[in-house]
């Protein structure tokens, strides 16, 4: 059993382009060693984006929390707000912009568990 909560992280990943990503289910062993899946509450805030990228096995789902924002996927643009849900599949190139005046804060489920390696950038 792993219980966790994104004020209890204490190493969250801040990426230069303004996201920051809360891991709290994954396969490092402090994160409860997940093989199948893990789980990310990420904050993008006004102004920020993550960095376009694909991933070479992984299926990404994000869930929007709050906020609103917009999904590029393969350079085709989604509107993203509170309560959509997008499956991202291996080798899909995306980026999420947060073009409002508060942070965009959603999920990331990725099945198998996020691994970096699995991670390019574009």
């Amino acid at each position: 059993m792993r219980y966790a909560r994104r004020d209890r992280v204490d190493d969250p990943i801040r990426k230069r382009l303004g996201e920051t990503v809360y891991e709290l289910v994954g396969a490092r062993p402090q994160l409860g060693s997940t093989m199948h899946h893990s789980l990310a509450e990420i904050v993008i805030p006004p102004g920020g984006r993550s960095q376009a990228h694909t991933h070479r096995q992984s299926e990404e789902t994000y869930y929007i929390l709050s906020g609103a924002g917009t999904l590029r996927i393969d350079n085709t643009p989604y509107a993203a707000a509170a309560g959509d849900a997008f499956l991202i599949e291996p080798g899909e190139k995306h980026e999420i912009v947060n073009e409002q005046d508060k942070d965009l804060v959603f999920l990331a489920v990725s099945a198998p568990a996020w691994d970096p390696a699995d991670s390019m950038f574009a």
